[in-house]
Formats: structure tokens, sequence, C-alpha cells
């Protein structure tokens, strides 16, 4: 059997990462098994140990490449609207008629029904918060979980709108846990208020705010 180039072998295991982070995202890191992962990267766990040391060092990594993500595409958005090229749509409009702000627009597309329905492609401290915290304390989920929510919050609060510290993790706060919630309501229509009583408020509240 041909042995595996270096870069192939890289390939191979930035996919197991890649598809991990969108499986543990949906269904929980518990219930992402090694043959799992493998597979649906079109691997064999067989060769597994190749790559990662662990499954606790594969979903550590994984996690940390699903925070990375959500960092890249808040980076993205504004450089989105500093060019005049955005042109989502999300549940409530950031700014209907007027200016849309990075905040605004950030906070339009977390809250939206599109991100509480896929959660695989979504924010990795919505999805796997409680697995966290059920996590032993220095377990690799916990630290890796802790060193992505600590530069989502810093990515936030270098939004170019009047906020700081305490307003990014006081919107966090709030954003994280209204689409825990919404994606945890069986009822459609409370989900729905839920993610917009967040959006208002959160966009009341960083209207004309005074920097912190």
């Amino acid at each position: 059997m041909p042995r595996v180039s270096r870069a192939e072998a890289e390939r191979h295991r930035q996919e197991v990462i890649d598809h991990t982070a969108r499986l543990i995202r949906e269904k929980g890191s518990e219930q992402v098994s090694v043959p799992r992962a493998m597979a649906a990267a079109g691997l064999t766990h067989g060769g597994f140990y190749r790559h990662f040391s662990s499954k606790d060092d594969l979903v550590a990594q994984a996690l940390t490449a699903a925070f990375a993500e959500r960092r890249e595409a808040m980076d993205a958005l504004v450089d989105e609207l500093a060019d005049g090229r955005t042109d989502h749509q999300a549940d409530g409009p950031a700014g209907e008629g007027e200016p849309r702000t990075p905040r605004a627009e950030f906070l339009a597309r977390y809250l939206s029904t599109l991100h509480r329905d896929h959660p695989g492609q979504g924010c990795a401290a919505a999805a796997l918060a409680a697995d966290a915290a059920r996590a032993e304390p220095g377990a690799p989920l916990r630290t890796a979980f802790t060193a992505g929510l600590r530069d989502l919050v810093d990515g936030f609060q270098q939004l170019p709108d009047p906020a700081g510290r305490e307003a990014a993790l006081a919107d966090l706060s709030t954003m994280v846990g209204a689409l825990m919630l919404a994606r945890a309501s069986d009822d459609p229509g409370l989900s729905a208020e839920l993610l917009a009583a967040a959006r208002h408020r959160l966009t009341a509240t960083g209207e004309g705010a005074p920097p912190a």
C-alpha cells in the first residue's frame, strides 16, 4: 500500500478536524465517537492515532477550529460593511432605513432563525457551553472552550462600535443565552420571540451608548 505524503496526511488531519467541528456543534461532544468523526471525513478509524493522541485531543482541536471560524466571520463582516458588500438577509434587518454597523449586523445574523436551525455551522459558545460546563476543570474541552470564548469576547469588543469590555461580555452572554433557549424550545413561536426580544434589547441598548 503506498505511503501517504506528509501534505496528504495534513490534509486528512484537517478534514477530520473540520468535520468534527461540525459534528460536535450539531450533536454534542459526547455523541461523537472516533469512528463517526473519521467516517465523516471519509477515512477509517484505524489511522486516527497517526493524527491525534486521543478523542479529547481531537475534540479540543475541533472546538478551537470552530471558535476560529466564528472569529474569522466576525472580522470578515467588518470588511464587508466597509466595502459595502453586505447583502445578508436575517430575521431582524440591522437598522432598516439607517446605516448598518458591524455590531448591529452581527446581532442580526447571530440572533436569527438561520443560525438557530444550523448549529453545525454556528457559534461554538452556544452549541457547546453545556458540554464545557460539565467537563472537569483543566479538561481539554474546557480549556479550549475558555480560550475560544476569550477570543470571541476580544473580537466582539473590537467591532468599530462604541462598546467596552463590560458591554461586550454582557452582549455575548445575552446572545448566547437567547440562542440556547431558542434552540431548546419546541414551541416555534416562543423560540422566535426569544431571538427577536434579544435582538431588540441589544440593539436598543447599543444605540447611542457612550464608550465604556
